[in-house]
């Protein structure tokens, strides 16, 4: 069913104008009885009827109030080492298909890619674009947010203060079954870019209380390396 997200709890009806009453009328040509989905973006679903298209809006009613589906209850940020090209787009719409709650890009010592300013918030306006519309599309109850760049020691120390850090490693580290075991429910991932993480990143990050993690034996790509380790952490927390 089409989603659609607000800024506010809505009343009875709400009119929907720009971009959403475009999409509703010329894209989706849906018609007054049909049904669609408004959420709060703070976990909150309401079910809607059409009830009158016209030119630049729509008018729905609502029908029912309830819980959004679409959030796991383990919160995954994903701190994500800056990868080459457009691969970050790819990565801001699959974290959120997966379920992360917030993606961070951080500069590591390995990223090739080194935009400037300007270039990167231009970057960071197409990446949330990517994840509201990630969000739409899977049916989330909240939009994930896409943060400025950081770098990775900052990151690290951000992290710590959230709670419990798990960076992935190619050179090995504890399975994802022995930090399951610590019941967490709130949890920061490290996925490094092309060339991994440098020795003394995986040092640092020891020191202000990370577990080093492994997604096995073979070397996985950054794009998969972040989609692989929500996969198993959704699993494992019974998310999937």
């Amino acid at each position: 069913m089409p989603r659609f997200f607000i800024c506010d709890n809505p009343g009875k009806t709400v009119i929907l104008g720009g971009a959403d009453s475009r999409h509703i009328a010329k894209s989706l040509r849906m018609q007054p009885g049909e049904e669609l989905i408004l959420c709060n973006g703070e976990g909150t679903d309401f079910l809607c009827e059409i009830i009158q298209i016209q030119e630049d809006t729509v008018m729905v009613a609502v029908k029912e109030t309830q819980e959004s589906r679409g959030e796991p209850s383990l919160a995954v940020t994903v701190y994500q080492g800056l990868p080459k090209s457009d691969k970050m787009d790819f990565i801001a719409q699959k974290v959120v298909e997966m379920g992360a709650v917030r993606l961070v890009p951080t500069m590591t010592n390995r990223c090739v890619s080194r935009p400037d300013a300007k270039s990167a918030d231009k970057k960071l306006e197409r990446w949330q674009k990517i994840a509201e519309e990630a969000a739409k599309q899977c049916g989330r109850g909240k939009i994930p947010q896409v943060t400025a760049l950081t770098d990775f020691q900052k990151a690290i120390l951000q992290a710590e203060q959230d709670g419990e850090i798990l960076l992935f490693y190619e050179g090995g580290g504890a399975s994802l079954r022995e930090w399951m075991d610590t019941g967490q429910k709130q949890l920061s991932i490290f996925i490094g870019p092309e060339g991994g993480f440098a020795q003394e990143e995986v040092a640092f990050a020891q020191q202000h209380g990370a577990w080093i993690g492994s997604l096995g034996a073979r070397i996985l790509r950054t794009e998969t390396a972040s989609i692989a380790a929500l996969a198993a952490l959704m699993l494992a927390s019974g998310n999937l």
